[in-house]
């Protein structure tokens, strides 16, 4: 089954149990915390990063929370010049086209860059709970914070090694960021205070701006939440 495919269904399922579940929330916990799998994609360089993510968050009201969310996870990827800003593009075609002219390199050959990444994010907001079922609870949430990635290149050929040495001449590229965008999800209540998450988010942003264009990466989270402390069930 496809990774869109199982976002889909872990959506979906909790949705069709909370149909027939309404009514009040027996408990909700003044604490949460929530540790679980993660996916971050970003489709502009064909990089996908499985990790953890955890949050911890305090909710003063039934309808909405505050909380920290920290994320960690890496993947590999093949870089090729479609993938870099159009100016960059411009200068590697133009210092690779006397070479095809000469018949030292093919005229269809691209340098390919394998290369490995890390990444963590950081962010801490609120989030809106709407608690209609009582099985299950939608939340929504505005996505702000900071990306810390770390790219390391490995070339494999004496041109890939040419153009790290010169984008990243120490080997090694880091850059911390800002992002922005929106996220989602649900809380499948499995006990007390034992809940199932699902979270997806959508988010923008500039890593790496001498070298990438903006891009929107998604990341898709999934892992238990232990609620505990005050009861504010009754809360108004």
């Amino acid at each position: 089954m496809k990774m869109a495919n199982k976002t889909a269904f872990c959506i979906l399922a909790p949705l069709v149990l909370a149909s027939v579940s309404f009514g009040q929330q027996d408990y909700i916990g003044r604490y949460d915390v929530y540790a679980g799998y993660m996916y971050l994609s970003s489709p502009l360089i064909s990089l996908g990063e499985p990790g953890f993510n955890t949050q911890v968050g305090m909710q003063p009201a039934k309808w909405y929370s505050l909380g920290f969310d920290f994320s960690a996870g890496s993947g590999d990827t093949t870089l090729n010049p479609t993938m870099l800003k159009s100016s960059l593009q411009q200068q590697i075609a133009a210092q690779l086209a006397p070479l095809k002219s000469a018949g030292l390199l093919p005229a269809s050959y691209e340098p390919l860059v394998p290369m490995h990444s890390r990444s963590q994010t950081y962010a801490a907001g609120p989030k809106i709970n709407y608690r209609h079922f009582r099985a299950v609870t939608l939340f929504v949430n505005p996505d702000f914070g900071v990306i810390h990635e770390t790219a390391i290149p490995h070339p494999t050929d004496t041109i890939g090694r040419a153009l790290v040495e010169n984008l990243a001449p120490s080997g090694t590229k880091q850059e911390y960021t800002c992002f922005y965008g929106i996220g989602g999800g649900m809380n499948l209540s499995v006990t007390r205070h034992i809940l199932l998450k699902v979270h997806v988010d959508f988010v923008r942003d500039h890593l790496f701006s001498d070298l990438l264009n903006w891009q929107n990466s998604v990341r898709f989270s999934l892992g238990p939440v232990f609620q505990f402390g005050k009861d504010i069930a009754a809360q108004k």
